[in-house]
């Protein structure tokens, strides 16, 4: 259900950038620039409200309803007040992309779908901890269903907003930065409503109190939630730069670039269930205090997240050719994009096992060796290396690929090993001789 959930989630992107893409090559192009700004923004928040998931899944563990209810609240005010900078770093995208060397003409075409989406940054949020709570509780169906009650939502608003149907006028990239904003509204008030009235917080709910907004309590969501907003942006931030490298290689490489990341995204979503479920797993194991079946909960996600990134592999190279047409009919960029694919397609495993490995270290409350680690593989490596191949040596956007399939190889076996000298069997007490 979790894998569902987040491939239903990727899908309102995906579908959004479909139906841009067929405005033109500009309007995706500026669409993937406004989306870019937001993330860069939006991904240390989502990586600070994360720091609930040890609290709420080891609190699930022992049985502890008064941590549940308080973890769930305080996550409620976090993220409030970390939407609140989010929102404003948005009225900045335009000026923001010029300090990024990104074409006036698309950034400015970007500032509508963003500024439209401008109440959509606690909504974003406040979801996430609603799904966190409800995710570190075993609890995975709701979240799901209402995902997939979205997505043909979320069709219809596209195609009503961006092309001018049901009496609206075409509104172009903002009409699908407003689906977005309903989309993902609806969403919101659905798991809320489903939350109340399915009982859903029996055993994990406390009454709020002055203690729902104690600092300290505050202060514990951000210890965990500081490194795993470092390690989510660095690994964010990392292929957002490879955007903009795109965009320094012209319109076609930056539209085929978007073709491929949001094809890429949208695999990833297997292996990043995967990592959600064994943050939840690891967490309430730990709460439990059993230490190594937590650690054979991790080795388990590491070996299902890798086959299914095995599988996704073989696709991207098979189908190189064939999945880009999905989003434009416009060769250069199908021809650009299947140059890519097969390097998408090197370094899906090691995707995978960092996806993995993060989530482990977040269900065990030790989120700073990911973030270090994303720092190493791609501020020392995939990077320079992408800049290097892709200007230097002119091999243009694949040199930026592989770059970005080094970065990801040295965070992903540097976790693995980490994760079997240091995981959560590395809990239990030791034993005299």
């Amino acid at each position: 259900p979790v894998i569902v959930a987040q491939v239903g989630n990727m899908a309102l992107n995906t579908v959004d950038t479909i139906m841009v893409g067929h405005l033109g090559a500009e309007a995706l192009a500026a669409v993937m620039l406004g989306h870019l700004w937001m993330l860069m923004t939006l991904m240390p928040a989502f990586g600070l409200i994360n720091g609930v998931d040890p609290i709420i899944t080891q609190a699930e563990g022992r049985r502890d309803a008064a941590g549940l209810g308080l973890g769930l609240q305080r996550g409620i005010w976090a993220s409030f007040l970390i939407s609140i900078p989010v929102a404003v770093s948005w009225l900045f995208v335009e000026p923001g992309l010029a300090l990024l060397r990104q074409d006036p003409g698309l950034a400015r075409l970007s500032v509508g779908y963003v500024y439209v989406q401008l109440p959509a940054a606690p909504v974003f949020l406040w979801f996430l901890v609603l799904r966190q709570y409800l995710m570190g509780r075993g609890i995975v169906r709701p979240a799901m269903w209402i995902v997939l009650a979205a997505n043909p939502l979320n069709v219809l608003f596209n195609w009503a907003f961006i092309y001018g149907h049901l009496g609206v006028p075409a509104l172009g990239t903002v009409g699908a930065g407003l689906a977005t904003l309903l989309s993902r509204t609806l969403m919101l008030a659905a798991l809320a409503i489903v939350m109340v009235r399915g009982n859903l917080l029996a055993g994990g709910w406390i009454p709020w109190s002055r203690s729902s907004f104690s600092l300290r309590g505050l202060g514990e969501i951000l210890h965990h939630g500081i490194p795993v907003g470092l390690q989510m942006s660095f690994e964010l931030w990392a292929f957002q730069f490879a955007t903009l490298f795109a965009g320094r290689l012209g319109t076609i490489p930056l539209a085929a670039h978007t073709v491929a990341i949001n094809l890429l995204a949208l695999f990833y979503m297997v292996p990043l269930g995967f990592s959600l479920a064994a943050v939840t797993r690891v967490g309430n194991l730990i709460g439990e205090r059993r230490p190594h079946r937590a650690q054979v909960a991790a080795w388990c996600a590491f070996g299902l997240a890798g086959g299914a990134a095995l599988l996704s592999a073989i696709l991207f190279v098979l189908l190189r050719d064939l999945l880009p047409l999905v989003y434009t009919g416009d060769l250069s960029v199908v021809t650009t994009a299947a140059s890519v694919l097969p390097i998408a397609a090197c370094f899906q495993v090691f995707d995978a096992l960092q996806a993995v490995g993060g989530g482990v270290l977040r269900g065990m409350g030790r989120t700073r060796p990911a973030a270090v680690f994303h720092f190493l593989g791609f501020y020392t490596f995939a990077l320079p290396l992408g800049w290097y191949l892709a200007f230097p040596r002119g091999m243009g956007l694949p040199g930026v690929w592989w770059g970005l399939a080094l970065g990801l190889a040295v965070a992903g076996l540097l976790l693995v090993g980490w994760i079997a000298r240091r995981g959560p069997a590395s809990l239990a007490p030791r034993r005299m001789a």
